[in-house]
């Protein structure tokens, strides 16, 4: 890291503090809010929040931070993020349910426009011929903290409740928002003339060759159908905690759950290169979703902590590697002039489906047997296959395509 020098340090530390700090409050939001509902539909609820923001402001935030100075959007955006949470510690134990919706929406709206300068911040910082290095650096810390930080925050939890589990993640924003003020490189954007007259006219450009592509069109709508599968599943955790495994919805048990779902993340990073070059890569999508949802089934099944964190493990890879693999395809077909529009909107499409996922299965879950949630869920990862067999994803080469 040395050699990208002290600025993309500063960013990197910011970066990987803010992934923390999310990482806490993913596990105390929803199980404050359990603890003080007892409601599934209202958990799973949270778990949609943290998407929704996104798939309304994500193009135009986008385009915004082209336009204005990022270090200040993003320096703002964790400032913002570090006072919704910071109402919630003074709140204490008689925190509001509508308070706690306000701030789980607040906090992911203020991530939509700091995700999207930090996306066109780092090439500022490091160079373009650095890019690939200094993203690498980034994967790697935030990947890891993805995986221990549910653990480490259901533990704080566990021990000292939610508020202290919040309190870290203020402290990270406020830090992470430090940091960044520290950066001297430029980090842009440069000065366009016209750029406001073209703001919507760039937005379509990149969802329509999104919606027309061949390959990258179901590619992205099979990951739809994912999110729809992967909301529900993380909608659930806390539940599955409580109902499934007799947790007291401390913390520590949904913890374990996220760290397994991670866990399997790291793994279909690591393996999807390696895949790649035996498989094709709609072979790797279809499989994948055929694969989820046996890892779902035996979470279903799960009677003890340790079936459930393995079918999770299992959920975690199957649904990261369709993930994973859409982005990369993406990146390899789109020319180079869209690569932005096309990404930001192949992701809030691809993302569309999660709090659809999350409030569906929360609100069969005040009715229906887990378990039969769970296995309807199932049948939502069998289903994407099913779609992405019937659009022609297994025969498609990369080769074959790359110039459409």
């Amino acid at each position: 890291m040395r050699e990208l020098g002290r600025d993309y340090a500063l960013f990197w530390s910011a970066r990987v503090l803010a992934v923390a700090g999310a990482t806490v409050t993913a596990v105390a939001v929803p199980v404050l809010t359990f603890q003080r509902s007892g409601s599934p539909f209202l958990t799973a609820t949270i778990v949609a929040l943290q998407v929704l923001p996104y798939l309304v402001l994500g193009l135009v935030a986008g385009a915004i931070a082209d336009r204005v100075s990022r270090r200040v959007l993003m320096v703002l955006s964790e400032l913002v993020s570090a006072a919704a949470l910071a109402s919630l510690v003074l709140a204490g134990g008689d925190v509001a349910i509508a308070h706690l919706l306000v701030v789980a929406t607040v906090v992911p709206t203020a991530f939509v426009w700091f995700d999207a300068a930090a996306f066109g911040a780092l090439p500022a910082l490091v160079g373009r011929e650095r890019v690939v290095a200094a993203n690498s650096a980034l994967w790697t810390a935030t990947t890891l903290v993805g995986v221990a930080g549910p653990a480490l925050a259901g533990f704080t939890v566990a021990a000292g409740g939610p508020s202290l589990a919040l309190v870290i993640d203020v402290v990270a924003c406020a830090a992470a928002a430090l940091l960044l003020a520290h950066v001297r490189t430029p980090m842009g954007p440069q000065r366009r003339t016209g750029a406001r007259t073209r703001l919507r006219a760039d937005m379509v450009e990149g969802l329509a060759f999104v919606l027309r592509h061949p390959v990258i069109r179901p590619l992205t709508l099979a990951g739809t159908l994912n999110s729809v599968a992967a909301g529900a599943v993380t909608g659930l955790v806390v539940v599955v905690a409580v109902r499934q495994l007799d947790d007291s919805a401390t913390g520590e048990v949904p913890g374990l759950l996220l760290t397994a779902i991670a866990a399997g993340g790291f793994l279909a990073a690591v393996c999807l290169p390696r895949l790649l070059r035996v498989v094709r890569l709609g072979r790797v999508t279809v499989g994948a979703l055929v694969g989820g949802a046996p890892a779902l089934l035996l979470l279903a099944l799960a009677d003890t902590v340790a079936v459930a964190v393995i079918g999770l493990i299992g959920w975690g890879l199957a649904t990261t590697l369709v993930v994973l693999n859409g982005i990369s395809t993406r990146q390899q077909l789109t020319p180079d002039a869209l690569q932005s529009r096309v990404n930001t909107s192949a992701r809030m499409l691809a993302w569309g489906g999660t709090p659809f996922g999350a409030l569906a299965a929360g609100a069969s879950a005040e009715h229906v047997h887990l378990p039969v949630v769970l296995a309807g869920v199932a049948a939502v990862s069998l289903g994407a296959a099913v779609y992405a067999v019937a659009a022609g994803l297994p025969q498609v080469r990369l080769t074959a395509v790359a110039g459409s």
